[in-house]
């Protein structure tokens, strides 16, 4: 897949939920970091409700996305934000367009759906990053930002780590080193696309996992869906995320670190390297991750290996 090139141009699109004014403010974002941003059409829309949760009708967003990956010139395609209503659009990509037009594609949470519908059917890296408004925008820590470009543009070759920084390391669950493809998101949507053409294939994966305003009573009835699915068997490891607003009446930090035993309950028996805390979802900072790509779990290190280049 082609890096991303200083001075490239870059598609701002809004697959789920829409951001009309903050659609104008990625604009500005992006030219003060030296790209040329394209903001594609449903970027500026707005829908009445009871539609209101979309950026845009579904064949104005599919068009977008469309057009971003066909048109040659354009360096990368970075979503607004997340919200509702990727999965209202997996059944009408064009696959084979997409497939022949690799180029990075940027986004979490809600875009989950989609990042699964292309690793499943386009067969190349996405990224689980930043997002222009919810995330960059709003000037998450470091090396939020740093990390997301470097990575779609290449200065993060096969065999480097990617490891958080000290006041943010990760916490050991379950010791251990494992190799894998990289795969997962928003634990919401991974769920909500079981029994669908587009569900999540962890056989030999390093699984990530993260996910905001869940109670922890639907995360274990989620964890225990994708244990009772088989979709645990084939794990080689697991990355948990963010999980933040957790409704718990506490920081999200100390939610976490409570709601740790629950989520091993789902994860022990697996006997596989377990790292939680690691600072990538609806947290701050938000660290990208190349899902698809394939990657070592080190415990020991407190990171990942990035066992292929991601970019070319």
């Amino acid at each position: 897949m082609p890096a991303l090139k200083p001075g490239a141009r870059v598609a701002i699109v809004a697959p789920a939920s829409g951001a009309p004014v903050a659609a104008d403010d990625a604009v500005q974002w992006l030219l003060d970091r030296g790209y040329e941003p394209v903001p594609m059409p449903a970027t500026r829309m707005r829908m009445e409700p009871p539609y209101d949760f979309l950026g845009g009708p579904d064949e104005a967003r599919l068009s977008d996305l469309h057009e971003a990956f066909r048109a040659p010139d354009i360096g990368a395609i970075w979503c607004l934000q997340g919200g509702f209503g990727s999965w209202r659009l997996l059944a009408g990509l064009d696959y084979a367009l997409i497939a022949a037009n690799p180029k990075p594609f940027i986004g979490y949470s809600d875009i989950t759906a989609l990042h699964l519908a292309l690793q499943a059917r386009a067969g190349f890296v996405t990224f689980h990053g930043p997002m222009l408004a919810q995330d960059l925008m709003a000037g998450k820590a470091e090396p939020t930002e740093s990390l997301a470009f470097a990575m779609v543009s290449g200065g993060v070759p096969a065999g480097a780590w990617i490891v958080p920084p000290p006041e943010f390391a990760p916490r050991v669950l379950s010791p251990g080193r494992a190799t894998g493809r990289l795969i997962g998101g928003n634990l919401a949507l991974i769920s909500a696309l079981m029994g669908t053409p587009y569900e999540i294939d962890t056989q030999d994966a390093v699984l990530f996992l993260e996910d905001v305003n869940e109670h922890p009573a639907r995360l274990d009835r989620m964890l225990a869906q994708l244990r009772a699915a088989g979709k645990l068997e084939g794990v080689r490891a697991v990355l948990l995320g963010s999980f933040t607003r957790l409704g718990l009446g506490m920081p999200d930090a100390a939610a976490q670190s409570l709601i740790e035993p629950l989520l091993m309950a789902n994860l022990r028996e697996l006997n596989v390297p377990v790292l939680s805390a690691w600072p990538s979802g609806h947290g701050d900072p938000n660290l990208m991750l190349p899902l698809g790509a394939r990657v070592t779990l080190d415990t020991a290190r407190g990171g990942l290996l990035l066992e292929q280049a991601v970019v070319r």
